[in-house]
């Protein structure tokens, strides 16, 4: 069969500025593409453009609004959160030297960059919206599948969104108790339910206003991180490199500080799959989502790389080690009286995660439900704004009975080990898939060796923590243990009693005449 040519493959962006970022990556693409997949990704794109074509059939459903830079300011929103202004040091802390710190955030990025290519295979072989829980269950059936949802609903998406508001209320308030050592509780989980509650609003109420937050608070936090990065080299050019002069000094070299150090550099990159729960909502997703995710991982991986090097070449690590907000430790000695707007960035840059978030995960407890696994309601869709409204809205109070604790390091703590123990059952579905439906048409196929690679590192980050955090090991797989009896009672045997029914279809009703919501309506 002829090869077809990239413009072939791929239609010109209409935008000046996307072609000047996708060409390299369109051949990336093509070169990670086999078995006739690129005929394949023609055919699919001509089907998805017919299907963007009546997109306003007045059909109930998602509509696809997201284009390739909305997924990039999607995928580069949400991991650009409040870390890389605010830790950086736990990496420096287990690294022991800058050197071996900057290696340690170069890796991170690569190793990040080969998951997200992993999960583009897995998003364009099932582009269903969803993300890990429709991979797991392709892969391995309903229990799996459901466990994951349950983690994911109980635990996983409630903290992190938590976690995202607090930094942001903490920041947004600092300014107004200056003097203070300690800020107030009370306050800032105020702040922290406002602002979750206006973005579930916001998400609720219009998908392309929320697009257009995102792209603005990418944007935001982008400049305060290049503002960094100017002063950092600025510093360095007018003769301070000292601190550089012997990088490798005091460089701990054992594996489990090293071990230490990456799952700080990881964690701080978490974020990348997101992207693949919104699938449904992205045009031409056998384009857009590789694509996204080949622009927007190596910006990050670049920012975050230089933002430390600056950090570096103007705080000493004892500084580092004594700050709890290295950028703001920065920009005091670095950027003058720019360092009373460093709060307001960190809190701008956390607002637009948090948005990210809150719009992305929601279509986990959406999809959840359309297969069966959650309330009927979660998966109606409002006639208005064609939004999720009932699953936006239980994912808001989920968070907001979370906010009874305002401990962010326990939060993270809790969080960590089961998004990288779901992490660890997408890549083995990968696998799965490969070995058991080996001639299933793959737009993307990556290298067996990368994924193989990624495998045995998403591996270890399950396996560390059950040494370095025996408890939160311990809570999260009671939460998981747990889920086993309700799938079997709420899944499968409750729907077999009408009066079960009759209360659910109830509760159905009265969120239809809420939200003005019907099921979703599938399409011709």
């Amino acid at each position: 069969m002829p090869t077809k040519s990239t413009t072939e493959v791929f239609p010109t962006a209409p935008s000046e500025l996307e072609p000047l970022l996708v060409t390299a990556c369109e051949k990336l693409v093509n070169r990670v593409s086999t078995d006739g997949g690129c005929e394949w990704v023609r055919k699919k794109e001509e089907e998805e453009k017919k299907e963007d074509d009546d997109d306003d059939d007045g059909n109930v459903r998602l509509k696809k609004e997201l284009g390739l830079m909305d997924g990039v300011g999607i995928v580069v929103g949400i991991i650009i959160g409040s870390g890389i202004f605010v830790s950086p040091k736990g990496v420096l802390q287990y690294s022991g030297s800058v050197g071996v710190a900057l290696i340690v955030w170069a890796m991170s990025g690569a190793i990040s960059m080969v998951g997200a290519l992993c999960y583009a295979e897995l998003g364009t072989m099932i582009p269903r919206s969803g993300g890990d829980y429709v991979y797991i269950l392709e892969a391995f059936g309903e229990i799996p599948a459901f466990l994951f949802l349950w983690v994911s609903l109980v635990v996983t998406l409630p903290v992190s969104n938590t976690v995202v508001s607090l930094t942001f209320a903490n920041y947004i308030i600092k300014p107004a108790f200056a003097t203070c050592r300690v800020l107030p509780d009370v306050p800032v989980r105020l702040i922290a339910a406002l602002v979750v509650c206006f973005l579930t609003w916001l998400n609720c109420t219009n998908v392309k206003w929320t697009k257009k937050v995102q792209g603005v608070f990418t944007m935001g936090k982008v400049c305060a991180l290049i503002l960094i990065i100017g002063a950092g080299i600025y510093h360095l050019a007018s003769g301070h490199t000292e601190l550089y002069q012997d990088p490798f000094q005091d460089s701990k070299t054992s594996i489990t500080s090293l071990s230490a150090a990456f799952c700080q550099g990881l964690f701080s990159f978490g974020g990348w799959n997101c992207l693949n729960f919104v699938v449904e909502e992205l045009r031409n997703p056998y384009r857009n989502l590789p694509l996204s995710i080949l622009i927007s991982m190596p910006i990050v991986t670049l920012v975050y790389f230089f933002v430390n090097v600056a950090y570096f070449a103007v705080l000493e690590p004892s500084e580092i080690f004594a700050s709890d907000a290295v950028a703001i430790s920065f920009a005091s000695r670095a950027l003058g009286v720019v360092m009373y707007a460093m709060p307001a960035c960190v809190a701008l840059s956390t607002f637009g995660t948090l948005n990210g978030l809150l719009f992305s995960c929601s279509r986990l407890f959406f999809v959840g439900a359309r297969e069966g696994h959650l309330p009927q309601s979660l998966a109606l869709i409002s006639t208005k704004h064609y939004t999720p409204v009932p699953a936006l809205v239980f994912q808001c109070v989920m968070t907001l009975l979370m906010l009874s604790s305002s401990d962010t390091t326990a939060l993270i703590n809790c969080v960590s080990f089961s998004i990288s123990l779901f992490v660890l059952f997408s890549i083995t579905s990968l696998l799965w898939l490969r070995y058991t439906q080996p001639n299933r048409k793959r737009p993307i196929k990556i290298w067996l060796w990368v994924v193989v690679l990624f495998f045995f590192v998403s591996l270890f980050l399950v396996i560390f923590p059950v040494i370095e955090r025996p408890v939160e090991l311990g809570l999260n797989l009671g939460v998981l243990v747990a889920g086993v009896p309700v799938y079997f009672i709420f899944v499968r045997a409750a729907p077999r009693s009408k009066r079960f029914n009759r209360f659910m279809g109830n509760i159905t009703y009265v969120c239809q005449l809420l939200c003005l919501g019907l099921p979703e309506e599938k399409q011709e």
